[in-house]
């Protein structure tokens, strides 16, 4: 799956600033992207994509007008626009907005700072825009307990049956997880954080809720997911997410 800019082959070993030098437009669609003023996305048409996680959906679909996902410090927000079924493509990847190093970074107090935490995906259009989701649902502690003990990427949204699907998940139980709710936020921050210096306000908070949901949860296929199946949800006609029943999927 060859990449490309403005039709030129790019080596995938390339370091960051020698294709800023070889294709200095990328700096001024950074620079577009990084100038805008954050939007807050609310939970109406919206798709969000925790760590981990990936979605695929057309200009067609009627119940989701948003992707999303925010959060990222050291993590990567990808965003593919194809016409057909991606993930069974091996056609070429054209890049045309490239936001990350330098070209997404700002200091403070001899710190380095993300100036874009997060994108959202306008799905009729395919805008890209800076945006923040205070809604990370549904299952946001469910979900983020799957990354927090060691997922691989996954797929949550089916584009033909507009449904979201959440597990079945398995884990065994967190080590020391009762060690780690003991400590206070610094040191939360620290051990648990791939960039303590620069995480949103809200992560000691987030992270806290996670380990006590894997405290709560240590065997997830007897407590969430007895009939080993995924818990679905369908946008409802205010376009919120609601669970489906089971049997009547």
């Amino acid at each position: 799956m060859p990449l490309l800019v403005r039709g030129r082959r790019v080596e995938l070993g390339r370091p960051a600033g020698g294709l800023l030098r070889a294709h200095p437009h990328l700096v001024e669609k950074a620079k577009v992207l990084t100038s805008q003023p954050v939007q807050t996305v609310g939970p109406k048409g919206l798709l969000y994509v925790q760590q981990r996680e990936f979605a695929v959906t057309t200009p067609e679909d009627g119940s989701v007008s948003i992707l999303g996902s925010d959060d990222a410090t050291t993590c990567h927000l990808v965003v593919l626009r194809h016409t057909g079924a991606f993930d069974l493509q091996q056609d070429d990847v054209h890049l045309v907005t490239y936001c990350v190093t330098e070209l997404n970074d700002r200091e403070e107090k001899d710190n380095h700072f993300p100036i874009v935490y997060g994108i959202a995906v306008n799905v009729k259009t395919g805008e890209i825009f800076h945006a923040t989701f205070p809604d990370k649902g549904p299952d946001e502690d469910l979900r983020s307990a799957r990354t927090l003990t060691g997922a691989q990427m996954i797929n949550i949204y089916d584009a033909e049956t507009k449904q979201l699907h959440i597990g079945p998940y398995f884990w065994m139980p967190f080590p020391h997880v009762d060690f780690w709710l003991e400590q206070d936020d610094e040191q939360l921050l620290q051990n648990l954080s791939t960039s303590p210096l620069a995480e949103p306000p809200h992560f000691v908070s987030h992270i806290r809720s996670t380990l006590t949901f894997l405290k709560d949860h240590p065997f997830p296929q007897y407590s969430l997911f007895p009939d080993r199946k995924p818990r679905t949800y369908k946008k409802n006609e205010e376009g919120l997410w609601v669970q489906v029943c089971s049997d009547k999927i």
